[in-house]
């Protein structure tokens, strides 16, 4: 049996630790603090002259443009059929262009389901079938959506609707270039919650800085950009991530009944 290359080896091992909220890297060999802080200061030389220049313009961190585009395309769709041939022309999500994604990956699930299952990025198998979440994780997915009795009653998309190249984990920048169109689709589908798998999705949708070990099986009031729309929204463990990490299975199934037990209360009135 051959061994996996070292670099996906390595980007397995990356991603590992991403979904699991780590964001800081500790040295090998330990640093004795309160050593180096009784060291004397050594004196601090006069920096060098440096010739005066311009100030360099700041690089855009985001896409206005093409953001006001996605939000102006998404909101003039008044059904799934609409919005999801306007996210296959819209050409501001850079991924589109980098060589990976064949297609537009949007959507899969009926239009009225009480749920919406938001997640990060298409993978290979989803770009070449044109729906999301078709590979082992989505397969996963489906087999706990089902011990909730979640089985056809969930439409499903993700963050962003191309797939990274290597499967990398979509930027913020992309994530906002796409989020106008993640909005439009809740807004028609008009679900009683919100279930968000994986640290990215969970980022995006509620600005969060935590890592999902924080932040899974809480509830939050997710609200469309403009504030027109509030939905409930519980955050869980992407199942690719529990592939990799059976020990958070149990975390993740809590997670689960505390999703399906508020979403089978009675209504009131």
């Amino acid at each position: 049996m051959s061994r996996p290359p070292a670099a996906a080896v390595s980007e397995s091992l990356l991603a590992f630790w991403a979904e699991a909220g780590v964001d800081a890297a500790l040295l090998e060999t330990a640093v004795d603090r309160i050593a180096e802080g009784q060291r004397p200061l050594a004196p601090r030389s006069a920096p060098a002259a440096a010739p005066l220049r311009p100030p360099a313009a700041a690089a855009p961190t985001r896409r206005p443009h093409a953001i006001e585009a996605a939000r102006e395309a998404a909101r003039s769709c008044s059904d799934l059929v609409s919005l999801a041939a306007a996210i296959e022309a819209f050409e501001g999500c850079p991924i589109r262009f980098e060589g990976t994604a064949s297609r537009a990956v949007f959507s899969r699930g009926p239009a009225d389901a009480p749920v919406v299952v938001i997640g990060e990025a298409p993978g290979a198998e989803e770009d070449r079938a044109g729906h999301p979440f078709v590979g082992k994780a989505g397969r996963m997915l489906d087999r706990m959506l089902e011990a909730i009795g979640l089985t056809d009653r969930v439409f499903i998309t993700n963050t962003v609707f191309w797939r990274p190249p290597g499967n990398r984990t979509p930027t913020p920048e992309e994530q906002l270039v796409c989020k106008p169109f993640v909005e439009q689709a809740i807004r028609l589908v008009r679900p009683r919650l919100l279930l968000l798998v994986g640290a990215p999705a969970t980022r995006c949708m509620l600005d969060q800085t935590e890592g999902i070990n924080r932040l899974h099986g809480r509830w939050f009031e997710w609200r469309t950009t403009e504030a027109d729309l509030e939905v409930p929204a519980l955050p869980t463990f992407h199942p690719a991530f529990l592939m990799r990490t059976p020990s958070a299975k149990s975390m993740a199934w809590s997670d689960l009944k505390t999703f399906a037990e508020r979403l089978n209360r009675p209504s009131r009135g």
